[in-house]
């Protein structure tokens, strides 16, 4: 598509339009994950760049490539069907981190509120009980994982991050989209082929617009128009089958409990 045609399909992009109707959706959550610093936050501003803003503006607060800021998982609506969310980055990807993120990707955590990586088990039976007093159902979760070129992969991190995004597949029903940033300052095609071996089926390289660096340019803007669009490409592949939202929620909420049973019996 071209520029314009892109920004018209997100922009009047509704799940009623999907082949069986919105069969009780009402919207697609882009939810962002990743390490520290790698620049989740950076890709938001990018993304509301190419689809909304005439100027360059700093929606979300990005950090550097040695820590982020972002503490808390921070919505930034697109479209009125269409929102982006934020997340705390991860340091090691390890269970207390990732079981925080699979509550997100379960939409048993509300939005907006600060990100704590929680170690007791009965504080995470509570949140899922709580998080029955109000249900969302209703949104259809898209992950995304964002990894800068700029930082090697150990060896020992392979089998991790692959093992974590099948689970984040498996609750989601989407495989984690990649998005691999800084793409002009690392190996591109390494990585690209490292995230295949773990099973990625969409790969994304971008150069984030910055406060520093925000010339607009048409290669840049089809970068992250092309990344929203194939979103939603793949949520109305999924759309065609008939779904049964709050069936998925008891059915991730099955997943969660699971999980956190057994990391705490190996802890």
């Amino acid at each position: 598509m071209e520029i314009d045609q892109l920004k018209d399909y997100i922009l009047s992009y509704t799940l009623n339009n999907c082949t069986l109707g919105n069969q009780g959706f009402n919207r697609v959550i882009i939810q962002l994950m990743g390490f520290l610093g790698h620049g989740k936050s950076s890709l938001i501003n990018s993304c509301k760049y190419a689809l909304h803003d005439q100027q360059f503006k700093a929606h979300a607060e990005s950090g550097s490539a040695d820590g982020g800021l972002t503490v808390a998982r921070n919505a930034y609506p697109l479209t009125n069907t269409i929102t982006m969310v934020d997340n705390r980055g991860c340091a090691t990807l390890n269970s207390l981190e990732t079981g925080e993120i699979y509550t997100h990707l379960g939409n048993f955590a509300p939005l907006n509120r600060r990100v704590e990586w929680t170690k007791e088990f009965d504080a995470v039976l509570d949140r899922l009980e709580d998080s029955d007093l109000e249900p969302n159902y209703r949104d259809i979760i898209v992950p995304i994982f964002v990894y800068s070129v700029k930082r090697e992969i150990a060896p020992n991190e392979v089998e991790i991050i692959k093992t974590f995004l099948k689970i984040c597949r498996d609750l989601t029903g989407f495989f984690p989209i990649i998005v691999l940033t800084h793409k002009t300052s690392g190996n591109f095609s390494k990585f690209r082929d490292l995230f295949e071996g773990m099973g990625a089926e969409e790969i994304f390289s971008v150069e984030n617009y910055t406060q520093e660096d925000n010339l607009k340019t048409l290669g840049r803007h089809l970068q992250f128009l092309n990344l929203i669009h194939k979103v939603l490409q793949n949520v109305n592949f999924r759309m065609m089958e008939e779904r049964n939202p709050k069936k998925e929620r008891a059915e991730r909420k099955k997943f969660i409990h699971k999980f956190f049973h057994e990391r705490e019996l190996n802890k």
